[in-house]
């Protein structure tokens, strides 16, 4: 199918060329053939017109060697009827001189280098991308009860060992006796003390007198 399209659409697209222009096919004509070649570009099924006086001259397919030597007696394809085309079935070198081998050493011959035909290169289309699979979500920690819960230990200053102000994590330090509160203490037991005395001095007299 493919095949048969192409050559279609190269039907479409091929070109007939007129050889000499209005001069057509003749012995000294105004540009020379070969040069006229060379300001065309020929593609396989692209045909040749070629133009010329019916019995008086004819259009010789001839090979590379016979095209030098104007032989022809060994014509590859003949063409005679003064109105010829010829279309290229290939791509390559094609060589023509006239049949009249005096007009062909005048320079009555033609060389047409066929373009090599470029295909098209279908490539199969690319597969689509397979689905990623869904991204699994991380597993819930559970924490066993079985084992205590693990306390980072508190962070040191790096100048603690270093600092001579006591810290505050021990509490404020106590407070020194005085040595004025201990002296009152002292006088208040002594007071105290001949108090008590004198209260019982005073009972046991009192006892006396009574008996």
């Amino acid at each position: 199918m493919i095949t048969t399209v192409m050559s279609l659409i190269s039907l479409s697209q091929a070109y007939k060329f007129y050889v000499g222009g209005r001069d057509g096919w003749v012995a000294n004509p105004k540009e020379n053939y070969n040069h006229w070649a060379g300001r065309n570009r020929f593609q396989v099924n692209d045909t040749l017109f070629f133009r010329y006086k019916k019995g008086s001259d004819s259009v010789l397919v001839v090979s590379k060697e016979d095209y030098f030597s104007c032989n022809i007696t060994n014509p590859i394809k003949s063409l005679t009827d003064g109105n010829s085309e010829f279309k290229f079935d290939r791509s390559g070198p094609f060589f023509f001189i006239s049949g009249n081998a005096n007009n062909c050493n005048k320079g009555q011959k033609l060389i047409v280098v066929v373009l090599a035909v470029r295909h098209k290169h279908h490539y199969p289309p690319l597969p689509s991308p397979s689905p990623s699979p869904p991204a699994m979500s991380p597993a819930p920690v559970i924490d066993s009860p079985l084992s205590p819960p693990v306390s980072s230990p508190p962070s040191e200053s790096p100048e603690a060992g270093h600092s001579d102000v006591p810290s505050m994590v021990d509490g404020p330090a106590a407070p020194a006796p005085s040595h004025k509160n201990w002296g009152s203490l002292t006088s208040e037991l002594s007071t105290w003390l001949v108090v008590g005395l004198s209260v019982g001095v005073s009972v046991v007299l009192g006892s006396f007198s009574v008996v």
